[in-house]
């Protein structure tokens, strides 16, 4: 089988990869801060590790995935302050959308979410360790510190000269810059925000709280052991977060704490990064409610490498909402096909050949997206001379099922029927699935698809009294929420993609 390669931040090469036991991949993917609905540049790197995920098991290993979720730091803090509230209520309703915006992209399930706040008594137990070893300590403020000086290695991720730090120079926020990297808080002392939201909790040194880094650390310690096979995020994490994370970690256990560090390259809008602060974040909801569907999402982030930056547009989501309507026509063509010809054999072999190749080479899903493409244009070709071969249109079904399996890019398509006297929802699934049960779509989707439902009972009874400006207005008001409505003899249909 073909050699599995990733790109390992720490030592700036692409090298070959295998989990250490041989079987299971040990994998931690850094998950949201909980305090407002992720943005797309943050799902850009949970997409990136839903494909690595899809493509270490394509190879033929098992995978526990740890995705931690932030929810007790300055910002979430910060919020239930602000507002009044614990920080369990500000958190719980956006845990809920986190997994709702997850599903709704299909990124698969990880073994694990842990909440940091469930895990306390193992971070208290890391600091008390590192202060047995001399590379934490107490200061007066209460809170206490990781000492960098203490650990020679330190910098060693992100390349950061510790020559230019201050030492002993103490920084207790959660989020810095490379410019005042200093001593970084590992326990904080409660303040009376703190008490009040409910983010303190009784330690060797008094009432507190975590650091942001020491959390992570815990967790992929607590439910993968001391040194893990792979640990992921984006790259604004390589410093400081996941250069802490080491240095708290090994300190700790004088063992390697992850074999390989992979980090996703940042969405940009407009040629700048996406961020909350400068106003330019796109939700999952967003594209939702202006009928983006997953699929076209995935190719969307899929047609660029995911250590290449990603510029989103307009015009790319278009060009990928038909990009993935051309493969789920293919889909249900081959669903319907009875037979095929021996070169339609050949190119799925051949397809699947070079899906493995692509994706086993760090991940290249562009290439990976191009094979998809031209088996479907050679298939497509050979389906047009109506073989009868039944094994060469099966292999082709197998081969597009294993490749789809991993890019995971055929719409779903919910049909509505309006007749006369009757209104019928029908579905088509994605990965060769046929039928999907409706009613397993997410609430929100549900409820979208209900409301075009009447308003195309709207539209007809509009044309029905031959009001056809308001007809064309409700057309109008559908497909801006992604449904295509197709009039035919004795009723219309509409389609919505997901």
């Amino acid at each position: 089988m073909s050699e599995f390669r990733l790109y390992n931040t720490l030592t700036r090469t692409t090298e070959p990869f295998a989990p250490a036991n041989g079987t299971t991949v040990l994998m931690y993917t850094c998950g949201p801060t909980v305090y407002n609905p992720a943005h797309l540049g943050n799902f850009r790197t949970f997409l990136f590790e839903d494909l690595l995920r899809r493509t270490l098991r394509l190879r033929g290993w098992q995978v526990r995935q740890v995705m931690n979720l932030t929810d007790v730091d300055d910002k979430i803090i910060t919020r239930a302050s602000q507002t009044g509230r614990t920080i369990t209520e500000v958190t719980s309703p956006i845990v809920d959308i986190f997994h709702a915006d997850r599903r709704y992209l299909r990124i698969e399930d990880a073994e694990v979410y842990p909440k940091a706040t469930e895990t306390i008594p193992e971070m208290i137990q890391l600091v008390e360790t590192l202060m047995a070893k001399g590379v934490a300590y107490l200061a007066e403020d209460g809170s206490v510190y990781f000492a960098i000086d203490r650990f020679p290695q330190y910098g060693r991720l992100s390349r950061l000269d510790t020559r230019e730090i201050k030492s002993g120079a103490r920084v207790s926020q959660d989020d810095y810059s490379k410019e005042n990297a200093q001593d970084f808080a590992l326990w904080k002392a409660a303040k009376p925000e703190d008490e009040a939201s409910g983010a303190a909790w009784d330690s060797p040194w008094g009432r507190g709280r975590p650091g942001w880094h020491l959390e992570c650390s815990a967790m992929s310690m607590k439910y993968l052991g001391e040194t893990l096979d792979l640990h992921c995020g984006g790259v604004d994490l390589i410093f400081p977060h996941h250069e802490d994370e080491i240095a708290q970690s090994e300190a700790a256990t004088g063992k390697t704490f992850s074999r390989v560090w992979c980090h996703g390259e940042f969405l940009l809008t407009d040629g700048a990064k996406m961020a909350k602060r400068v106003g330019n974040v796109s939700t999952v909801k967003d594209l939702r409610e202006q009928g983006v569907s997953a699929a076209a999402v995935r190719h969307f982030v899929y047609s660029t490498h995911y250590r290449k930056q990603l510029n989103l547009s307009g015009v790319a989501l278009e060009a990928s909402l038909e990009a993935v309507r051309r493969v789920g026509e293919f889909a249900s063509r081959l669903d319907e096909a009875t037979g095929g010809t021996t070169e339609l054999a050949l190119a799925a072999e051949q397809a699947e050949e070079a899906v493995k190749a692509a994706l086993f080479d760090d991940l290249n899903a562009p290439e990976a997206m191009g094979a998809l493409f031209t088996f479907i244009t050679r298939a497509n070709a050979e389906l047009d001379r109506r073989g009868t071969d039944v094994a060469a249109v099966e292999r082709a079904r197998k081969a597009f099922s294993l490749i789809d399996g991993v890019l995971d890019v055929r719409p779903r398509v919910a049909r509505l029927t309006l007749q006369a006297e009757s209104a019928t929802w029908t579905s088509v699934g994605s990965n060769g699935a046929g039928q999907f049960d409706i009613g397993s779509l997410p609430a929100e989707e549900q409820e979208l698809l209900e409301w075009g439902a009447a308003q195309l009972r709207a539209r007809q009874l509009a044309r029905q009294e031959r009001q056809f400006a308001e007809a064309d207005r409700i057309r109008g008001v559908l497909e801006e929420r992604g449904f295509v409505v197709k009039d035919a003899p004795g009723g219309v249909v509409m389609e919505r993609f997901s």
